[in-house]
């Protein structure tokens, strides 16, 4: 068989990283095409330098050059991906983007076949993550109408650079009374960094295109799954202290990003992290590049054994710093004393 060829835009941080190494392990010929500002990818990637933003440039790194696949996870102004994917034509042969469920009209998204929000492919605008989203899928599926389009759902796992799951186990690591919020049994849905890669390279393979909400079936695990395999592989013995929605809300406690993974049940996020995800599950030939999610506790015991072995990733400007603040934590754990 014919070794596989892909060319990874950007590719050294996070999922990009996860794609590279996922594609390497399978053999395939790997190329990285991003500016050299943050990180390097393996050495057994070729390296082209170029800033996507300027065509020119990019005209220049790619040459005569041909690719089996390209894989762009891009989240700034759709226009960029439109002129990208304008020069990659002649290039590459299949296209996949990773894209995110935030595509979704608010508390409407059920399925792929949920309303999406309006948005415009040549739109210079980035600052709106959703619409900007949305923009880019319709600018590469202008030139590449058959592409694979990754929405992707909470991403978690190694080398994460948003916060979520390493501000989790940092708190559980120290140890104490840690407020776990809402109901134990609250079903959660994410998706692991290195599952993402793998069902977007199997499915580049299987020839599969169109939209896949890339995402675990809901309950995959739940709160108490995710903070107890924090408390477990850190070891630390913390006790979980589970605080009401209400006491939550009334102490002034942030879903998402304060409490980072965790939503509440009710009110305007009623349906959250409930979508149905069986299309990616059966994707490809007898679902073969079909989207397979490994345990919680693989995750978050593989996240902790990293964090022990690198330094975190600086926070990222273009997200929320992540984590509930100590001022809050103490009134929340003193409520009860």
């Amino acid at each position: 068989m014919a070794v596989m060829k892909l060319l990874m835009l950007g590719g050294t941080r996070f999922l990009g990283r996860a794609l590279v190494d996922d594609a390497l392990a399978r053999g395939w010929e790997v190329t990285v095409l991003h500016r050299g500002l943050t990180g390097a990818p393996p050495f057994t990637a070729e390296v082209l330098f170029a800033d996507r933003t300027d065509q020119r440039a990019m005209v220049e790194a790619l040459g005569d050059r041909r690719w089996d696949f390209v894989v762009d996870t891009w989240s700034g102004s759709p226009r960029v991906v439109g002129e990208n994917a304008r020069v990659l034509r002649g290039h590459v042969e299949r296209y996949a983007y990773i894209s995110s469920g935030s595509v979704y009209q608010w508390g409407l998204h059920v399925d792929e076949s949920s309303p999406v929000v309006a948005a415009s492919a040549t739109s210079d605008d980035g600052s709106d993550y959703a619409s900007a989203k949305r923009g880019a899928e319709l600018a590469v599926l202008e030139l590449f109408p058959n592409a694979l389009l990754a929405r992707a759902g909470l991403i978690l796992g190694p080398h994460e650079d948003i916060g979520r799951l390493p501000w989790w186990l940092q708190r559980i690591g120290a140890g104490g009374r840690v407020v776990a919020p809402g109901v134990p049994t609250r079903p959660l849905q994410y998706v692991d960094v290195r599952d993402i890669a793998s069902f977007v390279l199997s499915g580049l393979s299987a020839g599969i295109g169109g939209a896949y909400d890339v995402i675990s079936p809901s309950g995959h695990t739940t709160t108490s799954g995710l903070l107890q395999a924090c408390v477990d592989a850190t070891g630390s013995g913390a006790e979980l202290v589970w605080i009401d929605e209400d006491r939550l809300a009334a102490a002034g406690a942030q879903p998402w990003t304060q409490l980072p993974c965790w939503v509440p049940q009710e009110g305007e996020f009623a349906g959250f992290l409930e979508a149905d995800t069986a299309k990616a599950a059966q994707a490809g030939h007898a679902g073969q590049a079909g989207l397979r999610c490994r345990p919680v506790e693989d995750t978050v015991r593989d996240t902790w054994a990293w964090m022990q072995e690198e330094t975190l990733p600086a926070q990222r400007e273009d997200r929320a710093v992540h984590g509930l603040p100590p001022e809050i934590e103490r009134e929340l754990l003193s409520a009860g004393d």
